[in-house]
């Protein structure tokens, strides 16, 4: 029995290397948390965007973080997130925290901008920002709790979500790619275009100057 252990526990681990590789990379490869810090100046707009396809859950957490003894309560500043077609998706201002969620309804640069909005305005802020997308986004312990799932099930739930944002980001980046590709073909057949048509005016236009010489060498009988 001991030998028969000793052997099967490596078959086991080796049987489960790949699985748990290909867990790794899918939760690498999936959609995830974002964490970005912005200092904003005294007067100016700080911004980030991200890129994302349609039908994508959105939810950002904001704060102003007061370093050392710097803090002061009447710091606060002003967000604006807007869509690829420039929609306003989220507004406020005079504040020091808040929240903004939403779902994608098309593929483009999501802007989320911030600026000081205080009656101070000589004063520096920083802005701590925490971008969840996709299945980041997501409160799995709702769905654990709803669906009474746990552990092992609730971590295969998550890996298949992963799979399924995964298979929508490659379907997504596959048409954009074709899109990209039908722009550019149009785009070197209108260059080819242009090309010959300004060939054929350099041609006109050296055969008329050749006319005008000739007429003019004729005129003052020089041929």
């Amino acid at each position: 029995m001991r030998q028969r252990c000793g052997v099967g526990f490596p078959r086991l681990a080796m049987a489960a290397a790949p699985l748990l590789l290909c867990s790794l990379l899918l939760l690498l490869a999936s959609p995830g948390a974002v964490g970005v810090w912005l200092n904003l100046p005294a007067s100016g707009t700080k911004c980030v965007s991200e890129e994302i396809q349609p039908n994508v859950v959105v939810l950002a957490d904001y704060a102003v973080v007061h370093e050392g003894d710097h803090f002061d309560n009447l710091t606060t500043i002003a967000v604006k997130v807007t869509s690829p077609y420039g929609y306003t998706l989220h507004e406020k201002g005079q504040v020091t925290t808040g929240q903004f969620a939403f779902t994608t309804s098309e593929a483009g640069n999501y802007l989320a901008c911030f600026w000081i909005d205080s009656s101070d305005k000589g004063v520096e802020a920083s802005v701590n920002i925490d971008w969840k997308i996709g299945i980041a986004a997501k409160d799995w312990n709702s769905v654990a709790k709803k669906e009474n799932i746990e552990g092992v099930e609730l971590e295969l739930t998550k890996l298949e979500a992963a799979v399924q944002a995964i298979h929508e980001n490659l379907l997504y980046l596959r048409s954009r790619e074709s899109e990209m590709r039908t722009v550019s073909e149009k785009t070197n057949a209108r260059v080819a275009w242009l090309s010959i048509l300004s060939l054929g005016v350099c041609i006109s236009v050296s055969i008329l100057q050749l006319w005008h010489l000739k007429g003019y060498f004729q005129k003052k009988k020089l041929i």
